[in-house]
């Protein structure tokens, strides 16, 4: 691996993982699908951001709020601190594992209703886990995360230049048949198949003649590399700097940032991408398998990006 520059020393107070239930171990709750219903079959979501993050207005039964997209949480996570008067559903949750441990016990209860423009989610199965260091980085109110389970049945494709969402529900008879406008020209974007393991958004990256599995997580703000990677794969990234990581714990640990290059997804070449190296080891006790890294905002948002749920497909715009 490339040693650092000088500047190594210099810390980066970036919270590079801002959920709490990106690595959740669902040992004591199996989420169910929410039945949905919806006055549309395609629309558009507008979207904010705080900081890298991409924020939602939506309801939760009768609060409405500002929540976070994201694909690294396993489903609904509502946060306890205005929605701790909800039955809880199943008793304490295992204890939550991040990048840099173990984080915060959660709970579990049962949403009457979800409401996100048209479509509405009802009696949605969900994780209770207080989102106060969201909120207090990010100098918003946030009632919760949107997760993997609530968009199984959709197509969705992420325009970040235009603030700007487009969602259709995809059943299995129109799959062969329908394609939005943006996917009309096909030499546009490339496409690459995903996978979707334990409400886990997964997709491959070839990286030093290696083929690696990584979790697409819309809630990430940076890409992640597994420092246990073998050399062959981490000679490949520049380091510029070692930074201090904020978890989803009160932990600090140390990692490296660097650039990483001769990446490739799908058939498309990837250069010159931000990366943080740090041992991602927690990970490996909430899946079935390690995961070797996490491409965040720095891939999802340099051009549109999409996913077909029911289809398992992910298109990347040139």
């Amino acid at each position: 691996m490339a040693k650092p520059v000088n500047n190594a020393d210099t810390t980066k107070n970036n919270i590079i993982k801002s959920l709490v239930a990106d690595t959740t171990q669902q040992n004591t709750i199996q989420f169910s699908d929410p039945i949905i219903t919806c006055d549309s079959s395609s629309w558009i979501i507008p979207f904010s951001r705080a900081g890298n993050l991409i924020i939602i207005r939506a309801k939760a039964d009768t609060m409405e709020g500002n929540f976070i997209l994201d694909t690294g949480a396993p489903g609904l996570v509502l946060n306890l601190t205005y929605f701790r008067d909800y039955p809880n559903t199943t008793g304490d949750a295992d204890d939550q594992g991040g990048i840099t441990g173990a984080a915060a016990k959660g709970e579990h209860t049962i949403l009457p209703m979800l409401s996100i423009g048209p479509l509405k989610y009802h009696k949605v199965d969900a994780d209770r886990i207080n989102l106060g260091h969201i909120e207090n980085t990010r100098g918003i109110k946030i009632l919760g995360l949107l997760g993997m389970d609530l968009l199984k049945q959709f197509e969705m494709i992420i325009d970040y230049e235009k603030n700007q969402i487009y969602m259709h529900r995809t059943s299995k008879k129109d799959a062969a048949d329908y394609k939005n406008d943006l996917l009309q020209d096909t030499s546009a974007y490339i496409t690459t198949p995903i996978e979707i393991t334990e409400n886990k958004l997964i997709t491959y990256v070839y990286m030093g003649g290696k083929k690696l599995s990584f979790v697409v997580d819309t809630g990430a703000e940076t890409n992640v590399l597994d420092s246990r990677l073998p050399n062959k794969v981490l000679d490949n990234v520049s380091i510029t700097s070692r930074v201090m990581l904020n978890g989803t714990g009160s932990k600090k640990v140390e990692a490296l940032s660097g650039n990483a290059n001769n990446m490739k997804i799908g058939s498309q070449n990837i250069n010159n991408l931000p990366v943080i190296i740090t041992n991602l080891e927690k990970l490996c006790f909430s899946y079935d398998h390690c995961l070797d890294g996490m491409l965040g905002f720095d891939f999802l948002s340099k051009q549109k990006i999409g996913f077909n749920f029911v289809k398992r497909k992910m298109y990347i715009w040139k």
